[in-house]
């Protein structure tokens, strides 16, 4: 590439998209439909999971749209039965109307009198109901669900006659639910309503066309305590998940920028002439040719026109192409695709500022720059879903890891973490505190491996992922400096 184009693929780079806020339908450019996604999207799997920033939230948001219904059939070469003329409610979710779902202190207060499977049956009937039956009369949840608490032969009915409706349209009748973290503060109460949705789910199953789906966070799924139903493992057994595999990171890449500023340059630096199209309400849409994603070698070997060979003054250092994925996985090897974006276009606009003339896009100084600016993101969101994590932080604030467990514990026990968040759990202070945090310091690490912040050694020492260690502000020797 020549300067003049160098400096059009920086600019597309710090146009690169931030990502939909919960809640928010995205639009149609900014749908990418990973290989390994396209279960997820079927009406006929009832569990999907994730961690946080995985595209769990994206695709409840994106369901609901028509168009980009039509648009990830259109793309999946795996026949779902997702249409665009089938019918899409919202049981739990960011957004939603209190009218269409409980909210976390409605819950608390049915789930004190009534059984959480009967709450969420309540919700689903509410949404097969057509808008003269007595249940939509019904002005309160209190008064909904006991009205399908006293008429349970009248509730069956009524999902059985839409069963058959959807039947002969030829079209699934779809109830999603997600934001699951946002309809408790204990995980007692998390816990009993996970569970009595998926009972709801299973029974769905004995239904043709009417489908639940349940989006969870990892952490989410414990066994134990919510799969004490019978034929639990019908659901429990065979969940999806969204894993972002490093080829599909940059395939999201590559839809981005084809999509985005200067897209026509972008796309025929990519692939030339090889871009596929596909129409959807009138918009034409380019989808990303398969050795592109497929082919690591043309991958890597695109990247590195982008960002150069290596992370330094030679090849010592890595390669930007496994060097960016590799900085910003958790300690289960999970990647973000909003971090990994957001390391790019601050990378890119840190180019722009300090190495205007660089004769790649991206300068290896600015993708260490990046890398700390994602980090810092997956720290924010990592506060404001577990406050308590920042507590664990605080008083390692400076350590150098790998290190030993016991130096760890010594400061939690200096600082009386685990007798602080108990007492703050008590007070109602600490929303989704430690699961373990009666197991004292061991439980909390334990609670830490199982978010993928802390990662055990095979020597026993706990390290921590680069994504959260420059963001905590924790050293390592030749890594990533932390954030100041």
């Amino acid at each position: 590439m020549n300067q003049t184009s160098v400096k059009k693929a920086r600019k597309a780079l710090v146009a690169l998209p931030e990502g939909t806020t919960r809640g928010e339908t995205p639009s149609l450019k900014q749908v990418y439909l990973p290989q390994s996604h396209i279960k997820a999207i079927d009406p006929n799997v009832p569990l999907v999971i994730g961690m946080r920033g995985a595209g769990k939230t994206f695709w409840w948001g994106a369901l609901q749209d028509p168009a980009v219904r039509r648009l990830v059939a259109s793309q999946s070469t795996r026949q779902s039965g997702l249409t665009e003329d089938s019918e899409v409610r919202t049981g739990f979710g960011v957004g939603i109307a209190p009218d269409e779902r409980p909210d976390k202190d409605t819950l608390r207060q049915l789930m004190a009198n009534n059984e959480p499977r009967t709450i969420w049956r309540t919700v689903q009937a509410r949404h097969v109901a057509p808008g003269g039956h007595p249940l939509r009369k019904r002005n309160t949840w209190a008064e909904r669900v006991e009205y399908v608490r006293e008429n349970s032969e009248e509730i069956a009915q009524l999902f059985y006659q839409r069963d058959i409706e959807c039947k002969k349209k030829n079209v699934y009748f779809m109830i999603l639910f997600d934001a699951l973290d946002q309809c408790a503060d204990e995980w007692t109460d998390m816990y009993r309503a996970i569970r009595g949705l998926l009972q709801t789910a299973l029974e769905m199953r004995s239904y043709r066309r009417l489908r639940t789906k349940v989006f969870l966070r990892s952490e989410q799924l414990d066994e134990t305590k919510i799969g004490d139903f019978p034929d639990a493992s019908k659901i429990l057994s065979s969940p999806v998940t969204l894993n972002w595999s490093r080829n599909e990171l940059y395939g999201l890449l590559w839809h981005s920028l084809a999509s985005g500023e200067n897209g026509s340059l972008l796309r025929k630096f990519l692939a030339d002439d090889d871009w596929g199209r596909v129409t959807v309400t009138r918009k034409s849409l380019f989808v990303v040719p398969r050795n592109l994603v497929f082919d690591e070698e043309v991958q890597r070997g695109k990247f590195h026109e982008l960002a150069g060979q290596s992370m330094g003054r030679d090849r010592r250092r890595g390669f930007p192409y496994t060097w960016i994925p590799n900085h910003l996985a958790d300690a289960n090897g999970r990647v973000s695709p909003r971090s990994f974006l957001e390391a790019l276009r601050k990378a890119a606009e840190h180019t722009a500022e300090r190495y205007p003339n660089h004769r790649h896009a991206l300068h290896y100084e600015s993708i260490k720059q990046g890398v700390q600016a994602a980090s810092s993101i997956r720290v924010k969101e990592l506060q404001e879903d577990y406050p308590w994590v920042h507590q664990a932080f605080a008083p390692l604030n400076g350590m150098v890891v790998p290190c030993k467990f016991g130096d760890i514990a010594k400061r939690w026990r200096n600082e009386r973490l685990p007798e602080r968040l108990k007492e703050e759990t008590a007070d109602g202070e600490v929303k989704l505190p430690p699961r373990r945090v009666d197991e004292g310091a061991k439980g909390i690490r334990e609670d830490l491996e199982d978010l993928g912040v802390f990662q055990r050694l095979d020597d026993g020492r706990v390290n921590v992922p680069d994504v959260f260690r420059v963001g905590y502000r924790l050293g390592r020797k030749g890594g990533v400096k932390p954030v100041r």
